[in-house]
């Protein structure tokens, strides 16, 4: 007997999709511009794990 589950979030479409907008956004950048975006982007976004 098989169950079927109904998919709400596919993160194999995410990944892709996010892949996709990233890699469209740093083929526009020279080399020091992508260091200095994920600079920028590591210290916004550190999140810290939970206990």
């Amino acid at each position: 007997m098989k169950t079927i589950t109904k998919k709400t979030f596919d993160a194999v479409k995410f990944m892709r999709d996010q892949r996709e907008r990233l890699t469209e956004k740093l083929s526009k950048m020279t080399k020091e511009e992508i260091v200095e975006y994920f600079r920028k982007k590591k210290l916004e976004d550190s999140t810290k794990p939970g206990a």
